[in-house]
């Protein structure tokens, strides 16, 4: 049998929200397990450091790993900083059945994740989202709250104002009620749902600025130098991670918990306690905050959707 490729289009098409999500609740209510990420430095010479990630992934009937890599220095070269595939085999021969396009299946996945949590945390009622950042995964981030929760208007802000605009008409192009956001202190506390998707290494979504009730998705920080938040944003809501990994590898959560900001004990459940229902939002004026990094049973979800036979 032929291994199948499929390329971004054909990617995109196999990873509709809906199921998406669905299916990725499922993987984790039966508390599917991977590999944490292999993460390897590939020092450069006169330019930035680029990075190996590898994330396996496996359950009765199919495996995955993913392959990606991030290179810095691709900025001034006018070309993507980010790479990646994902190779599909069968479990019980080996073969190898299906190479995804790991870019298109990561930001899709990823959005679905917060989505996910979203579905457990968000208020019913919340329909305003506002978006930090204006990269690929924030591109996916209206459709996939949207699949959860009745989101009908967005707010786009980002450090360069010209890419928030980007995306601001191309969400008006596909009939949303868009608009961005100038000034977060004014814009926070008028949202619903606050997704971060940047790469702040410093936090640009304060505390200070949050309302009860909110539901706050932090996924764009993946080091543990990075952070989206800052302290009072975590000291003032109920916190969640997509799996125990991001206490080590997340700055959002490893460094308050080094300073003694945050305990564990504040970290309530995972996506596993929350798709199985032992964990959910209590009261409408709770303040929940979701902290994702990622994880291969997220890749793996993915994979299960597509017909490779």
């Amino acid at each position: 049998m032929a291994m199948k490729i499929f390329d971004a289009a054909e990617t995109t098409e196999n990873l509709p929200f809906p199921a998406l999500i669905d299916r990725m609740q499922d993987m984790f209510s039966q508390g599917l397990s991977a590999p944490d990420r292999h993460h390897h430095t590939m020092p450069m010479t006169a330019e930035p450091d680029a990075t190996l990630l590898l994330m396996p992934a496996w359950s009765d009937r199919i495996g995955c790993v993913k392959i990606v890599t991030a290179t810095p220095g691709n900025s001034a070269r006018g070309l993507p900083a980010i790479a990646g595939s994902v190779l599909v085999f069968d479990r019980a021969t080996g073969a190898h059945l299906a190479v995804l396009d790991g870019a298109v299946l990561t930001t899709r996945r990823t959005a679905a994740a917060s989505a996910l949590a979203a579905r457990h945390l968000a208020r019913p009622d919340a329909r305003r989202l506002l978006v930090l950042g204006a990269g690929k995964v924030a591109c996916q981030l209206p459709e996939a709250f949207r699949a959860v929760r009745p989101i009908d208007e967005v707010l786009v802000w980002n450090r360069t104002p010209g890419s928030a605009q980007k995306l601001v008409e191309m969400l008006r192009a596909d009939g949303w009620k868009a608009d961005i956001a100038e000034d977060l202190s004014q814009e926070v506390p008028r949202a619903d749902i606050i997704s971060a998707a940047t790469l702040a290494t410093e936090p640009v979504l304060r505390g200070e600025w949050l309302r009860d009730g909110q539901h706050i998705d932090l996924l764009g920080a993946f080091t543990p130098a990075m952070r989206e938040a800052d302290d009072l944003a975590l000291q003032r809501s109920s916190i969640y991670v997509d799996t125990r990994f991001a206490l080590s590898e997340a700055g959002e959560i490893k460094i308050p918990l080094e300073t003694g900001a945050i305990s564990e004990a504040n970290i309530l459940g995972d996506l596993h306690t929350l798709c199985i229902g032992k964990d959910t939002r209590r009261s409408d004026t709770e303040i929940t905050l979701f902290k994702s990094v990622g994880n291969a049973t997220m890749d793996l979800a993915a994979a299960s959707l597509f017909s490779t036979g």
